[in-house]
């Protein structure tokens, strides 16, 4: 095959700039590697570009510069000299809006490339906030790139993401932009750069016609084979910067005729980019005595790569109950945070798992509330519509058994719910402890408080209580 064009995907880094333990699935069950860094990221995107002089193209899916305590502290700024660097094409977003609309508008125009959002609109003028696409030309092919970014920014994200903003799915939008590129602009390839999440790109590709290429993210999938939906190609590559993903494009009259892909694992075998990797050091040598610090120890590998629940959602939720005294416990089911296997846990790892820190908080809640908050929230996990699904994982809670059926319809999955042991009761109020409103959105509970100290720090207090963590899997959420 003639390799005219070669486009890298990274997707859902999360601010994950330095290599890291990851998680695998194995025939033997799960093992920790260490991957990831961007610069191994540089070293696979410049070894590219040198044996394929002019005919390389690189995007960035979005959720890049939030989810690390670095990251978050400089609220993304420290990521500003090593993205130039690498030299991106173009980018989308979705945590990026946790430093407010204007913030992130401000970082993107220090950026020496494009983010780009079709779907992103003033409330007041009903303006787009950011172009919608970037016409390029790579190897004398003339491509169009449009950009749609988590549509769930303004939906079931804090406020503050979408202050000034609203969010569409774009679906609508795009053919409009597709036939721009096509036939105003004399695009041969349309590549749409997507932060919908996977099922929702399978739909999307199914419902709209003319894309070449979908790069898909947000959902953390790790596709090692495309999928091909309606002449489609959809690619998504993993999380936390720990995979590129890579196709390899011949093309002939303005279309794909074949094509090639690699799911690229940043791993040992790459040898880092110096520059980019002097770079890094500088950036976090403010942060590293601190963060190196041993806080506790675990019998437990911790990790977030379970839809129902997780071990290291468990070792959260045990901390803030242990601090409260709350009967219940609830979190929003997060997918990032790179996992903690056995042995030592630094402070770093503890930013890992909740990189803004928020205050615990304490609520009153019924359990008529807690049943259709739950199935609220299995909904926007499970809906059978792609594009009704606005979550991450499952809302994640201690001291409740939860028995679902995940193929039921809306409103009828929860088949049985027991606190501490004994049946739901409707009526009863509970006390629930909860990190952020991900956790207890404000339409349930009464009587909310803060409990007098941050996730960190009961995270800490916890972690010294025990000589070795225990926070297994426990059936909290179980389908049946």
């Amino acid at each position: 095959m003639r390799k005219d064009l070669v486009i890298f995907e990274l997707n859902d880094s999360h601010g994950y700039l330095e290599p890291h333990q990851e998680y695998f699935w194995t025939g033997k069950g799960e093992e920790y590697k260490i991957t990831g860094g961007f610069a191994g990221i540089a070293s696979v995107i410049n070894d590219a570009r040198k044996n394929n002089p002019g005919k390389v193209a690189l995007f960035d899916g979005g959720d890049t510069i939030h989810g690390t305590f670095p990251a978050v502290k400089s609220k993304g700024e420290l990521f500003l000299p090593v993205l130039n660097e690498i030299k991106f094409d173009a980018m989308t977003a979705h945590w990026e809006f946790a430093y407010t609309p204007e913030g992130f508008k401000n970082f993107t125009r220090k950026l020496q490339y494009p983010m780009l959002a079709v779907n992103c609109y003033y409330k007041d003028t009903n303006e787009l906030v950011f172009e919608p696409y970037r016409l390029m030309e790579v190897n004398n092919i003339r491509i169009g790139v449009i950009g749609i970014a988590a549509t769930i920014v303004d939906k079931s994200m804090p406020e503050h993401f979408s202050t000034g903003v609203y969010f569409t799915l774009g679906n609508e939008e795009l053919p409009h932009y597709i036939d721009k590129l096509r036939n105003d602009e004399k695009a041969g390839l349309i590549i749409v750069l997507s932060h919908l999440g996977f099922p929702q790109d399978v739909k999307l590709a199914q419902k709209v016609n003319g894309i070449d290429i979908l790069l898909s993210a947000h959902t953390h999938n790790r596709l090692y084979k495309p999928v091909i939906i309606n002449n489609a190609i959809i690619i998504q590559s993993g999380s936390h910067g720990s995979f590129l993903g890579k196709l390899e494009l011949e093309i002939e009259s303005s279309r794909i005729k074949d094509f090639s892909h690699e799911l690229i694992a940043i791993d040992e075998k790459i040898v880092p980019d110096a520059h980019i990797e002097s770079i890094i050091n500088e950036a976090l040598s403010p942060f590293r005595k601190e963060l190196s610090e041993t806080s506790g120890y675990t019998e437990t590998s911790l990790n977030r790569n379970m839809i129902l629940e997780s071990t290291m959602d468990n070792f959260l939720l045990q901390s803030v109950i242990d601090y409260t005294g709350a009967e219940i416990a609830f979190s929003n089911g997060w997918r990032y945070g790179a996992p903690v296997p056995k042995g030592k846990v630094t402070v770093n790892d503890l930013w890992n798992i909740i990189p803004v820190n928020p205050p615990v908080m304490l609520t009153k809640i019924t359990g008529r509330e807690i049943l259709e908050m739950m199935e609220e929230n299995l909904e926007s996990t499970f809906a059978s519509d792609p594009w009704k699904q606005m979550g991450g994982y499952v809302k994640r809670v201690n001291g409740l058994n939860i028995y679902i059926k995940i193929e039921n319809p809306a409103g009828q999955r929860v088949q049985e719910i027991f606190a501490r042991g004994k049946r739901l009761l409707p009526e009863r109020v509970y006390t629930a402890a909860y990190l952020t409103q991900q956790g207890v959105p404000k339409k349930y509970g009464t009587d909310r408080q803060e409990a007098g100290i941050s996730a960190i720090d009961a995270l800490k207090l916890y972690l010294g209580k025990h000589k070795a963590l225990r926070s297994d899997l426990c059936g909290s959420v179980a389908a049946v």
